[in-house]
């Protein structure tokens, strides 16, 4: 069983992302930072790597796509409140992120997708607690509702 998530996202400019990730509230850690990468501390066990584009290289023998043309992967971690969605993507664009399309509004379950200054996709999210217990259409069924 894991007991710790790091997720490893290329970037261009390493300086730039690490402002940008300290602008929105997330620490970084010292100790795994040098002139290839810095850790992203978003949790006690979950991890943003940012690594330099030659860097990532190192890792794979498959070419690194350009999050700012295409995409490999979105990353998703949930709050606490609809309202903390809102107001982390007040933080992302103050720090020079961008929402990358309009809210998702499910009713049980509300999100907001955002790209770093690279590119990389993001996406903050609420979900009602009984909903993730239950599942969306056990939930939907109990409110009267469809999926």
């Amino acid at each position: 069983m894991a007991t710790s998530v790091f997720v490893n996202i290329p970037t261009n400019d390493l300086e730039r992302a690490k402002a940008f990730y300290e602008g929105i509230g997330w620490k970084i850690n010292p100790l795994f930072t040098d002139e290839n990468a810095t850790c992203v501390v978003i949790s006690d066990t979950i991890y943003l790597m940012v690594l330099t584009r030659d860097f990532f290289a190192t890792f794979t023998d498959k070419p690194i796509v350009d999050p700012a043309t295409a995409l490999q992967v979105e990353t998703a971690f949930s709050v606490d409140s609809r309202e903390e969605v809102d107001a982390f993507l007040s933080k992302v664009t103050a720090a020079g992120g961008a929402e990358h399309r309009e809210a998702q509004d499910y009713g049980f379950m509300y999100a907001r997708d955002f790209e770093d200054p690279d590119g990389n996709l993001f996406s903050v999210l609420w979900m009602d607690p009984v909903a993730a217990e239950q599942g969306p259409e056990a939930y939907l069924a109990q409110q009267g509702q469809s999926s």
